[in-house]
C-alpha cells in the first residue's frame, strides 16, 4: 500500500498486458559455465591449459559515487573478438568457440561472425586444433564440430542460413556430457585428432 498526500489510497493500476521482451544475454551463459568448468578441471589435473579470452574493451567514462565503488558508464570494444577460448594441449594448440541454440534441427549461422571464421582459417592454416562446441540446449546434446566444416558450411552462403543438425553430426562427433569434466572435449581430440595419443 502506498500513501499519498491527504491520507490518499491508490491501488496499482496494472496496465494492459504486453508481451515481455526476449532477453538473450545470458542465454550461453550455463553451457559457458560448463566449459570453464572443464578447463579448471583440464588445468588442476595438469592436463591442458586452456582459457577464455578476454574481450578487449575501451573505457571512456568512469563514474565515481563513492571512492571505493567506481562505476563504468560507457565503453567500447576495442575490436571484434575471435573464438571464445584458447589453449595448448599435449603441445598443440588449441582454438575454439562456443555456441548454444534452444533450436531442435539447426545451429544458427548468425552466431557466427566473418572475422571469426577468418580467424579459424588462419588457425588452420598454422596448423592449430580448431573447433567449435556447439550445444543444443533443448535437446541437451552437444557436438564437436571441426572448424574446417564450419568453414566450408559457412562459405555456401556467407553464413546467412542455419546449419542443420544432420550436417554437424555428419561431419562432427558427439560430445557425452559428465560430471567431471562437464564437457570433455579432449576425450575427441584425443580419439580424431592425435590418435590416441
Amino acid at each position: 500500500m502506498v500513501k499519498y498526500p491527504h491520507n490518499l489510497i491508490r491501488k496499482q493500476v496494472n496496465p494492459p498486458s504486453q508481451a515481455k521482451p526476449i532477453n538473450f544475454a545470458n542465454r550461453g551463459m550455463s553451457f559457458e559455465s560448463a566449459i570453464n568448468s572443464t578447463n579448471e578441471y583440464y588445468l588442476s589435473k595438469r592436463i591442458a591449459v586452456v582459457h577464455k579470452k578476454p574481450t578487449p574493451v575501451q573505457i571512456v567514462r568512469v563514474d565515481y559515487p563513492k571512492r571505493s565503488r567506481a562505476k563504468i558508464v560507457e565503453a567500447y570494444f576495442r575490436q571484434a573478438s575471435t573464438t571464445d577460448y584458447s589453449g595448448v594441449y599435449k603441445g598443440h594448440y588449441l582454438d575454439f568457440e562456443a555456441k548454444e541454440t534452444r533450436q531442435k534441427t539447426a545451429m544458427p549461422m548468425k552466431n557466427f561472425h566473418a572475422h571469426q571464421i577468418e580467424h579459424m582459417e588462419h588457425v588452420l592454416e598454422q596448423k592449430g586444433i580448431c573447433f567449435v562446441l556447439l550445444h543444443f540446449s533443448t535437446l541437451k546434446e552437444t557436438y564437436f564440430l571441426p572448424a574446417s566444416a564450419l568453414v566450408s558450411y559457412y562459405q555456401i552462403d556467407q553464413g546467412t542460413k542455419s546449419m542443420p543438425l544432420d550436417y554437424i553430426k555428419k561431419n562432427g562427433f558427439a560430445v557425452e556430457n559428465n560430471s567431471l569434466p562437464q564437457v570433455p572435449y579432449l576425450d575427441i581430440i584425443d580419439k580424431f585428432f592425435l590418435g590416441g595419443d
